[in-house]
């Protein structure tokens, strides 16, 4: 089965594109409460909205935009690094800004053609050959070739230095280079297709030369490249000249590091910056009743309370299924999310085909039945209370809702200390196991159910926080669900074990979906593109 389109195909779009942004910058200046702007992209929609229910298509003439202007952008992490298979939601305001992956995917999960022109999965499922554009170079002046793919494959596939990519390329057996436009990856069996295109889109593809070095310099073909870096300051990206593909059309990008989302938020209204990325769902709305735009991405992110089963009452099995139960999964969408987005037991977007509401109502809210579980654990009243909660202090939401956990788990007579940590010292603590217990969300959730295992709790190898081995049940309901490729009752089978086991296991629990990415955006920006990941993409965007 093949996939071709040429991306060149697409450009006659981009003029009544940026000029139809234009339009609805020009028509944006106040956030009308009750109102859902849709505005067409390369990709797929842009929804802008302000709070809520109806819906508004605005049309353009053909026309040119404006180029130029550097656009400021408040984020309210710190990065860890530039290397792209660090898929750290702390990593998305530049990941699509400084590389390219092979394929991408439209807000609606169609595969498009992106540094591969076309891909060709075999009749058995057991490889997949990629065609790779001949017209993009790297940053560093490198040209784009098979060989650079084959070097990024190599990385991915190690266990240290795949990060959050190796997990993915479980799949994959050995891949060749029989010229230098072309790559076959083969796989140990025969593997879903959505399965291949994720991984194709999952794997930024990296510069040889700058390989070694990507964690502190960047290694892409992207639309802007990093001019400089002020440690807990800005990261100053600049248009990439030699862009193989439509845009930039911005001069650059800065991103401003904020350790307080108040400041943030003042900073956009004194027109200092001109989008906050990732802003919380209230201060969100607050934002979109002054006159700003409110943007929702395609790919929610799961909040999952993670438990670290080697740390005190956390290695016993029956007191983790408790936790189940004292998880007030309405309250912290509320609180923590202002009701934007829904409530889930299972680490699944609701388009996941994983994805299964009964196990909403057999989990949902239950004290009592928490207790009766807690009983049965075994455990004393001083161990029950031998830890404490890791908690992101520069985060008003994380705080609140593990507040709110803190009071439940208070009312099964459970007194636990919230420690907090901010930066980058939090999040080396979340992703190296350095917790008994934390909140933290999870990506992927709306891709091939296996992609959960890209996050580092869900890891079925190297895993930073369960260690090795991993619990081998869920291991094995990773790999069944990666085997089954028909007949459809047994693909639902292998989706129900692995929710099963994923209760049942209990080191991972999800409460909601939520907007990791929401922007809030000012009326002069356009050019929106929303990204199947809620990725920042800056290379459609215009200013003014």
């Amino acid at each position: 089965m093949k996939a071709q389109l040429d991306p060149r195909s697409q450009r006659r779009f981009f003029p009544l594109l940026l000029a139809l942004m234009l339009v609805v910058a020009a028509c944006g200046g106040t956030a009308d409460e009750d109102t859902t702007t849709t505005t067409a992209t390369d990709g797929g929609e842009t929804t802008t909205t302000a709070a809520g229910g109806e819906t508004t298509t605005t049309a353009a003439d053909d026309g040119d935009a404006a180029a130029g202007g550097t656009l400021e952008v408040a984020i309210l992490d710190e990065i860890n690094g530039f290397d792209p298979m660090a898929f750290s939601a702390v990593n998305f305001p530049y990941i699509k800004n400084l590389y390219d992956s092979l394929i991408e995917y439209t807000p609606e999960g169609e595969p498009i053609p992106w540094l591969a022109t076309d891909w060709d999965i075999a009749e058995d499922n057991t490889s997949v050959t990629v065609t790779l554009r001949d017209d993009v170079v790297f940053h560093s002046g490198a040209a784009l070739d098979s060989a650079a793919v084959a070097t990024t494959l190599e990385k991915a596939a190690h266990p240290e230095d795949g990060k959050n990519l190796f997990a993915t390329m479980s799949i994959v057996e050995n891949w060749e280079t029989p010229d230098g436009q072309t790559v076959v990856v083969n796989f140990n069996a025969p593997v879903a297709d959505r399965q291949i295109t994720d991984l194709l889109q999952f794997l930024s593809v990296l510069d040889p030369t700058g390989i070694d070095t990507v964690v502190d310099t960047p290694a892409g073909s992207g639309p802007f490249m990093l001019e400089s870096r002020r440690l807990g300051e800005e990261i100053r990206l600049v248009a990439n000249p030699d862009y193989w593909g439509d845009g930039p059309f911005l001069d650059g990008i800065n991103l401003r590091i904020f350790d307080d989302a108040d400041a943030a938020s003042a900073a956009l209204e004194n027109g200092d910056v001109d989008l906050i990325y990732n802003v919380s769902g209230r201060e969100g709305k607050r934002l979109a009743d002054a006159g700003f735009n409110l943007v929702e991405g395609p790919g929610p992110l799961v909040q999952v309370l993670r438990i670290n089963p080697n740390n005190g009452p956390f290695q016993n099995q029956t007191f983790r299924q408790a936790m189940a139960f004292l998880l007030n999964r309405e309250a912290i969408l509320e609180v923590g999310y202002a009701g934007i987005g829904e409530v889930t037991v299972l680490p699944w977007a609701p388009t996941s085909p994983a994805a299964d509401r009964s196990y909403d109502e057999v989990y949902a809210y239950n004290p009592e039945r928490a207790q009766e579980l807690l009983a049965e654990s075994g455990l004393s009243e001083a161990e029950l209370e031998d830890f404490s909660m890791l908690v992101n202090g520069a985060s008003a939401d994380s705080v609140a809702i593990s507040q709110i956990f803190q009071a439940d788990l208070a009312g099964v007579g459970i007194d636990i200390e919230l420690d907090l940590f901010e930066g980058a010292e939090f999040t080396d603590r979340l992703l190296g196991g350095e917790f008994d217990v934390v909140f933290g969300g999870v990506g992927n959730v709306q891709k091939f159910p296996t992609r959960l295992a890209t996050n580092s709790i869900f890891r079925t190898s190297a895993n930073p926080i369960v260690g090795e081995p991993m619990f081998p049940e869920y291991v094995e309901a990773i790999e069944r669900v990666n085997a089954t490729l028909g007949p459809e009752d047994a693909i639902q089978e292998a989706y129900d074990n692995l929710n099963a086991v994923i209760m049942d296991l209990a080191f991972g629990l999800a409460t909601n979906t939520f907007q990791f990415g929401l922007m809030i955006v000012s009326p002069e920006i356009g050019g929106i593109t929303l990204d199947i990941d809620n990725i920042l993409v800056g290379r459609t965007m215009t200013k003014g």
